[in-house]
């Protein structure tokens, strides 16, 4: 009986003297071995989880610049109900008006956000928050509301801008460079989902320069899967340091974390042209331009992807003044590799008119290098040609 009574206790006294072991393990490891918790070192600038504090600091940066646009729309007779923002295509039903509208007796209303660029008050928006507009009022981080005005639109990049009346400089958000942007980076949407403002929410880059996808008649898209919903549309999507890097635009109804942003650059070219002429200035090659399929790379010689095949060129025109031939593969412009007609469109159309473009072509499968000097897009230019 003895010998068993020492057993138990010997068994008990051990089992104790385990567990408060373990105890007294879990609670010297993170002094001991902090670098075994802090996980893999993340890239220079970069945040590692959604709660460390340089998303504090982003939030408390750029909050101040982000706006909540609500517009009246007065009734248009027997125009009923207005269509979607931008009806073209099925696949894209939900884009970022939240705010349920109105029959045509009450009027319509919209919500949507956008993103204080100046401080003089210019707001950069997209086109179909304000479009067809009669009353537009911008609501500020300190929950004022004060009306706005728009100065100018260009629905083919559905980029618009408007401004804030009122009498006090206003905080601006700082832009970035999206050309630089790479898959996987982090990316931060700001807005008003749903009427709930200034919600922040954390994602990746998904891809860059999307294109095709039916949304506008000039695309070059960030997709991101930043979570976004109704009532974003026209706020920024920013990189981790805080910086603009697009703005809101479309998202795909029947499938999660698909999310499409106009790049900051493309937007700010755009916002520029409207605050200092009122309409938008697009540069021109003068070329009809065709997607290489593989069939076509077998004749040419090339790969499925090697570029996008010149296939005419129009005589007058800067392409013809550059030294282009029907038969060049643009493979590159300026360093920046093109597999679409609508990416050589979209990068012609953002060049700087008067200003040469260096382009990398393929020609009779050598590498040569010309430099073409854009010339503004004539008015009721075809679609098909850059």
């Amino acid at each position: 009986m003895q010998m068993r009574g020492a057993k138990a206790g010997f068994t008990v006294g051990l089992s104790a003297g385990f567990v408060l072991g373990v105890l007294l393990a879990l609670l010297a490891w993170p002094r001991l071995f902090p670098q075994w918790l802090a996980g893999p070192a993340d890239a220079p600038g970069q945040a590692q989880l959604a709660g460390d504090p340089a998303f504090i600091r982003l939030a408390e940066q750029v909050t101040p610049a982000v706006v909540n646009i609500r517009t009246q729309s007065a009734p248009r007779g027997r125009r009923g109900r207005r269509s979607a923002p931008l009806p073209l295509d099925p696949f894209f039903r939900e884009f970022f008006e939240g705010a349920p509208e109105r029959g045509p007796r009450d009027g319509q209303t919209s919500l949507g956000s956008g993103v204080i660029i100046d401080k003089r008050g210019f707001v950069l928006t997209n086109n179909h928050v304000i479009r067809e507009a009669d009353t537009i009022l911008v609501r500020l981080a300190d929950r004022k509301e004060h009306p706005a005005q728009v100065i100018g639109q260009d629905p083919r990049t559905d980029v618009a801008v408007i401004r804030v009346e009122t009498d006090r400089e206003l905080p601006e958000a700082q832009l970035g460079d999206s050309d630089g942007l790479r898959v996987g980076e982090w990316a931060i949407a700001i807005g008003n989902p749903f009427g709930l403002n200034h919600t922040l929410t954390v994602g990746v880059v998904s891809a860059t320069g999307r294109s095709d996808v039916g949304i506008t008649s000039q695309e070059d898209f960030i997709q991101t899967d930043a979570s976004i919903n109704p009532g974003n549309s026209g706020g920024p999507l920013l990189n981790v340091r805080g910086e603009v890097i697009g703005i809101n635009t479309a998202i795909v109804a029947s499938g999660q974390g698909i999310g499409f942003a106009i790049p900051i650059n493309l937007a700010r070219k755009i916002a520029q042209d409207l605050i200092r002429e009122g309409r938008v200035t697009r540069g021109w090659l003068g070329a009809g331009l065709k997607a290489i399929t593989r069939e076509l790379a077998r004749e040419l010689g090339v790969e499925p992807d090697a570029g996008v095949l010149v296939e005419q060129v129009l005589p007058g025109g800067p392409a013809e003044a550059g030294g282009l031939r029907a038969g060049d593969v643009i493979a590159a412009i300026r360093g920046r590799r093109v597999r679409t007609p609508a990416e050589v469109r979209a990068m012609v159309a953002e060049a700087e008119v008067g200003k040469p473009l260096e382009l990398t072509l393929l020609r009779d499968r050598t590498e040569v290098r010309v430099n073409v000097v854009i010339v503004e897009q004539p008015i009721g230019a075809a679609k098909e040609r850059s």
